[in-house]
Parts: C-alpha cells; sequence; structure tokens
C-alpha cells in the first residue's frame, strides 16, 4: 500500500497592504507602554529642549514624565479645579496651564507653586501658549475671548472677543512674535495681531474647530475639525488648499514631525492617520484601543504618546540602531567548513545511512487519509484558518470535490454550521484565486439546503448575502466586459492608422523613387 501523501495547498499571492519607506520606518516604533492617570487626557506636549520631558494634562493635575520613565517624575497639583493644556515654553523652563475656574498659571519647570496667576476669564480656560518672544502668553476661553497677557507685569495687553462660541485650540507663529491663530466651536479660525485691535484673517473650516497647527515656515496652516482635517494657504488670504476625509469620527489631534514632511492626526475613531505633506496622501496609520484626544511627537521623532478618553497614556518608542564597538564578536567558522564533505562520492565498499524524515500530518491530512471528509471539512472551518489561510479551507474543499465526496460532508449540518459555511464563501467567492472552487461549492449547498429555506432567518440572511455578492461580482464583469470593448475599439483604431501611416509613406517613397529617375 502507497504512502499517504499530504494535501498539497496552492500558494496563492497575498493581496496585503503595500510595503513602503513609510510602512518600515513606522513600524519600527516598539511596543507600546501604557501609562494609567486618573481621567481623560485632555493634552500633551513634549519639551523642546533634551532630555525631551512630557507633560500629562488629566483630572486635576499636570505630571511631567521622563521619556522612558513609567511613574512622574514631577508632579502639579495645586489647582482648585481641574487643568486644561499644559504647554512648555521654548525653552523648556516655563510651564503655562489653563483651568476650569478661568486662570492661566504659569509654573517654573523646577519649583511647585506657580509664579504667576492671570485672571480675567470667567469661564474655563482650555486654550494656553507662549508667543515666541517668551514674554507673553495668549489664552483662550469658553467665554468666547482671547487675551493676550504679559509675564513681567502679570497684566492683561489686550483682549479679543469675536468668537461666538468656545475658544479651545490655538498656536503661535515661531517667525512672527506678534501673531497667533485660535480656532473656535464657531467653525472659524481666527489670526490676530497683537499689534492690531482685532483679527486680520478669519477661516470658516465648516465644523466645530478641535485643532489647529502652523507649518514652521508660517505659510501653511492646518485646521480640524469634525472629520476633516484642512489645509490652507494663510500666504493667499486663507485660501483652501486641500480638504481631507480619512477619519469616521471626530478628528481631536494635530501634529507634525521635525522636518516638516510628515503630519499626523488623532481622531476619536482610535485611528492615528499619518499624511505625506507633498502628496497629503495617507501613508501608515496606527490602531488604538479607545478614542483618542490627544498626540504629540518628540522633537527626534523617536517617541509617539497618544492620550485616550480611558485615561491611559500610550507611549511608542523608536530606538536608534546602536553598534557597540566593545563588543568582541565571536569566530564565525570558515567557508571550508560549511562545504566539508559535500563533494565526498561515497565508494563501492562504503555503507550509507540514510536519515528518515518524519512527516508530520496536520488535523486535516490525519482525517483524509482516514476517509472522514465531513470532520476534515470542520477541522478547515475554524475561525483561525478561515480567517488567516483561507486557501487551506479551498484547498481541502477541492480535494473532497476531486474524490466525490463534498457532497455528502456538506450535508447534515445545523443552522450554525450552515451559518458558518455560507458565511465563508459569500466572503470568498468574489476572490478570484477561490472562484472556480467555490462557486462549485456554493452550487452544492444550495442543492442540499433548499428545501429548509425560510426555517430559519440566520441562514437566510446568508443566502441573501451570497445572492448580493454574486449579483456584485457579475455587474463588475459586465462593466469590465464594455470596458474592455472600447479600449479594443480604440486599439484597432490606432492599428488602422497606423498602417495607413505606413502604406502613405512607402507609396510616398516609390513615387519620388520614380521621379529622381526621370530626371536622370
Amino acid at each position: 500500500m502507497a504512502a499517504y501523501k499530504p494535501l498539497v495547498v496552492q500558494a496563492c499571492p497575498k493581496l496585503g497592504e503595500r510595503i513602503t519607506q513609510d510602512t518600515l520606518y513606522w513600524r519600527a516604533y516598539k511596543t507600546p507602554v501604557q501609562i494609567k492617570e486618573f481621567g481623560a487626557i485632555n493634552k500633551v506636549d513634549f519639551s523642546p529642549v533634551p532630555p525631551y520631558n512630557y507633560a500629562v494634562t488629566a483630572s486635576s493635575r499636570i505630571h511631567i514624565y521622563g521619556r522612558y520613565s513609567q511613574e512622574p517624575i514631577k508632579a502639579f497639583s495645586r489647582f482648585r479645579d481641574a487643568p486644561y493644556g499644559a504647554t512648555y515654553r521654548d525653552d523648556g523652563r516655563l510651564l503655562v496651564a489653563g483651568s476650569e475656574d478661568g486662570r492661566v498659571c504659569l509654573f517654573d519647570v523646577g519649583g511647585k507653586s506657580p509664579l504667576r496667576q492671570f485672571e480675567g476669564h470667567t469661564k474655563p480656560v482650555h486654550l494656553v501658549g507662549f508667543l515666541s518672544d517668551k514674554y507673553r502668553i495668549f489664552s483662550g476661553s469658553d467665554d468666547y475671548s482671547s487675551v493676550l497677557w504679559d509675564i513681567p507685569s502679570s497684566t492683561e495687553i489686550i483682549s479679543y472677543s469675536e468668537h461666538t462660541d468656545y475658544v479651545r485650540c490655538g498656536c503661535a507663529s515661531k517667525l512672527n512674535a506678534d501673531v497667533f491663530i485660535t480656532g473656535s466651536y464657531d467653525h472659524t479660525v481666527k489670526l490676530f495681531d497683537a499689534r492690531t485691535k482685532s483679527s486680520v484673517m478669519t477661516i470658516e473650516h465648516g465644523h466645530p474647530v478641535e485643532s489647529v497647527l502652523l507649518f514652521p515656515s508660517g505659510g501653511l496652516l492646518v485646521s480640524a475639525g469634525g472629520r476633516y482635517v484642512k489645509i490652507w494657504d494663510v500666504l493667499k488670504g486663507g485660501q483652501l488648499l486641500v480638504s481631507l476625509k480619512n477619519h469616521h469620527k471626530t478628528v481631536t489631534c494635530l501634529c507634525l514631525n521635525s522636518s516638516g514632511q510628515r503630519l499626523l492626526s488623532g481622531s476619536l475613531d482610535r485611528h492615528v492617520k499619518i499624511y505625506s505633506t507633498t502628496s497629503y496622501k495617507v501613508v501608515h496609520s496606527f490602531n488604538y484601543a479607545t478614542s483618542i484626544l490627544s498626540l504629540a511627537l518628540s522633537p527626534e521623532d523617536e517617541t509617539i504618546v497618544v492620550g485616550m478618553t480611558n485615561g491611559v497614556v500610550n507611549v511608542k518608542h523608536r530606538k536608534p540602531e546602536e553598534k557597540s564597538e566593545n563588543s568582541q564578536k565571536k569566530r564565525q567558522p570558515t567557508y571550508r567548513t560549511y562545504v566539508k564533505g559535500k563533494s565526498y562520492m561515497p565508494k563501492q565498499e562504503d555503507f550509507c545511512v540514510s536519515k528518515p524524515v518524519k512527516r508530520v500530518l496536520r488535523k486535516y491530512d490525519k482525517l483524509l487519509r482516514s476517509f472522514q471528509s465531513s470532520k476534515a471539512l470542520d477541522a478547515v472551518m475554524e475561525p483561525p484558518i478561515m480567517l488567516h489561510t483561507p486557501e487551506v479551507t479551498v484547498a481541502v474543499m477541492q480535494e473532497l470535490h476531486r474524490r466525490g465526496t463534498l457532497r455528502s460532508a456538506l450535508a447534515g449540518r445545523d443552522e450554525k454550521q450552515v451559518n458558518l459555511l455560507l458565511t465563508f464563501v459569500s466572503r470568498r467567492v468574489i476572490d478570484p484565486r477561490f472562484t472556480a472552487v467555490l462557486v462549485t461549492v456554493a452550487d452544492m449547498i444550495t442543492d442540499i439546503y433548499q428545501p429548509v429555506v425560510g426555517q430559519s432567518e440566520i441562514v437566510d440572511k446568508q443566502f441573501l448575502k451570497l445572492q448580493q455578492a454574486i449579483g456584485k461580482e457579475i455587474d463588475y464583469q459586465e462593466e469590465l466586459l464594455e470596458v474592455l470593448g472600447m479600449m479594443d475599439t480604440l486599439f484597432a483604431t490606432f492599428t488602422k492608422k497606423r498602417d495607413t501611416c505606413l502604406e502613405e509613406n512607402k507609396n510616398n517613397g516609390i513615387t519620388e523613387i520614380i521621379e529622381t529617375n526621370r530626371k536622370y
């Protein structure tokens, strides 16, 4: 009796995502470290100077974390109410934060108590930041106002009340020390100049603005609100350049990498999208456990910190490749060691011992060897196999059909098993790799279980899904045939024109030769 040959699963090309340089770069970030805070994370901000600590604002305190520490190295907790939007100054020495009671508090990173407290807002302050001259602070509040403060004198310089709803986001220009931008829930983004008494530009975003960002050059502005991320040209008076709609829920935060070539956006749909700032296409994305409220990237692009609604801070590190020069390398065997004996030819008096190769059969192979068709099909209908290696399931079905036992293996199943079969067939029948086999399987399932149609709502729904999937695929094929017909007509026209031109050129050449001969 001949030995059983294991089932040969055809190697099908994977229809996976395209691997690009961006994919490899962003995948290099290691497994995240998760830190639990006491409430939702409303702001994460990195210090612009080494060692690049980051401030996390959540609940009733502000925690300062080292880049690789899982415990806070410092905490600011002397607030009457919840703090918001803690932001570092460009030199990393001062930290400013808003609060629920309408105060703006200024802290020294090395101290504990506030250095300054600015009072003037009547409602919670969610937006705070430094102007690029380092001596002035701007703030935005739920009382619809934006205020500019002087740090040395602790006084209000100027107040703007042009928004008609909560002011929740903003940023300052790094090139001009008098320019800052605010975004509001009144769907507008306003650009202010401290030398004027009113805004110098108003941009209509179309949705409540959750985050704004200014490119380092100062010429482009990014606004996020609703499901949209929009890029505006400030130098052209706020002209809309690109509108991106890649998220399924509200976009809550924006961030740029150190070179300004990649734009990151976080959303309530639990995704962080990474865009190229040249083509504005998504080059990579990260998936998180819950909705995202804040996002920050370290100045050297080595750490990504994401704050979520459940109070978890997700930290991903990209460790630089360090080559240790002092490490002693193990001595590797030489090449002749590997090839030694490979060219040796056994002599006549030599006794050759062949090492037996032990074959380990998979579960479905063992069942096929013992002719248990139904159990073999059950073995490959498990969810992990159907989801990750559907080619194995299809190969077993094809082998059962070759043996003539596929119908008996499909028959006699209960509602749950029929539902599982129909789900797999309706999802994979449109895949060109499996269509030929699964069409036969679908025909058999329809013939076997046609008498029981109408007895189970679950099975009836799966039959309808199968019908819709096949109907859509037939429509696609018909459209493709029409396109192929059009292309054939175009190619035929081009071929005729080319042949006509060649004939004319040949005729012209002959007449020219005849004319030259007549001249002689």
